[in-house]
């Protein structure tokens, strides 16, 4: 048990995960910092309002924080971002640079992906002509 255990916790896609994910967050922290420290003062400036955590609006005694998912979004929309120009697409130009295909191809009867080797579509069941190399 324990061996199955160690045999898991050693593999290394589950490494590589663990390694992914101390990577995302440490991009995340420091995206965030850099939104925190820059970029929401400096809308702030623009707007008028140094900090929108503070706006609110009440109604009916119950307050409102728009302030805060005004902050939210302009995070997220800051993280698609980092993780967009920064990530996706140099990693899309180096598979290109490298000659890296997919490999997986629509199906021409469904649309479905499936496999470059597949000669039948396991969703709609249409015989599918082989890729040519």
């Amino acid at each position: 048990m324990l061996k199955g255990f160690k045999d898991f916790a050693l593999k290394g896609s589950l490494i590589e995960v663990a390694v992914g994910l101390v990577m995302a967050l440490a991009i995340f922290a420091l995206v965030q910092s850099l939104i925190e420290s820059l970029i929401t003062p400096l809308i702030g400036a623009i707007v008028g309002e140094p900090d929108f955590g503070g706006l609110t609006f009440t109604i009916n005694d119950s307050e409102f924080l728009y302030g805060n998912f005004i902050n939210a979004l302009i995070t997220f929309l800051s993280v698609a971002a980092a993780v967009y120009f920064f990530m996706v697409v140099p990693y899309e130009k180096y598979k290109e640079h490298r000659g890296i295909t997919s490999d997986t191809r629509p199906c021409p009867e469904c649309t479905t992906e499936i496999s470059v080797a597949a000669i039948r579509c396991p969703s709609c069941t249409a015989q599918v002509p082989p890729t040519t190399a």
